[in-house]
Parts: C-alpha cells; sequence; structure tokens
C-alpha cells in the first residue's frame, strides 16, 4: 500500500470530535493496523481535536495521512496559545499513545503520529 491523505474540515466545536475519531479509525483500519494501535489513533485524534479546539480557530483543517502499519494526523490550529491547564490532560494522553507528538508554533500545526508497532 502506497500512502494515502484523507483531508476533513471540520468546526472547531467538541459536537464534531466523533467525526474525527471515526475517520481515524477507518484510516487506522486501512493501514493495516491491529485493534491496540486503532485504539490509540482514535484516542490520539479525539484528544488532537481538543488541543485544537483549545487553540479557537474557526475550523479545524484536520489531515490524515496513512500507510502500511501508520498514521499520521496533522491539526491546523488558532492563533491563541492554549491555557496549559486546559490542554493538561490531551498532552498527557498524546505523549502516552503517540510515537510522535508536536506542536510547530510558525506553521500553527498539531502533529500527531502512531505506528502499528508500539
Amino acid at each position: 500500500m502506497g500512502s494515502q491523505t484523507v483531508r476533513l474540515t471540520v468546526p472547531a466545536d467538541p459536537a464534531f470530535a466523533r467525526s474525527v475519531r471515526m475517520m481515524a479509525a477507518n484510516v487506522a483500519v486501512v493501514g493495516g493496523m491491529g485493534i491496540d494501535a486503532v485504539e490509540d489513533v482514535r484516542m490520539a485524534a479525539e484528544e488532537g481535536f481538543v488541543y485544537a479546539c483549545a487553540t479557537e480557530p474557526a475550523a479545524c483543517d484536520v489531515t490524515f495521512s496513512v500507510a502500511e502499519g501508520s498514521v499520521a494526523i496533522d491539526f491546523s490550529l488558532g492563533a491563541d496559545e492554549p491555557d496549559a491547564e486546559r490542554v493538561r490532560y490531551a498532552r498527557l494522553l498524546l505523549a502516552a499513545v503517540c510515537d510522535e507528538f508536536d506542536v510547530d508554533v510558525p506553521s500553527a500545526t498539531l502533529h500527531l503520529l502512531r505506528r502499528a508497532a508500539s
């Protein structure tokens, strides 16, 4: 399988977290990941969306890049620095379930990566 990309643009509203979570699970399955890795990708997508919403964008662009055995998720962030307490739990979970977790301030992007072998 070559790399494939799926893009979503959703309002930065918690009501849309399920849409992001379900797409993440789907792309993880397409990438051939096992049930534990799929669950980690799903959790990472939800917490990444929570983090992105805390930066108060009008909408959140979510890009899923799936390849055999891995899923990368990039979230567009708003201009506001999130309140540290508001995203503390999200940061904790993202660090636990992702192989890569990075906030790129210049590009206003949250980058997550989960490999199947973790």
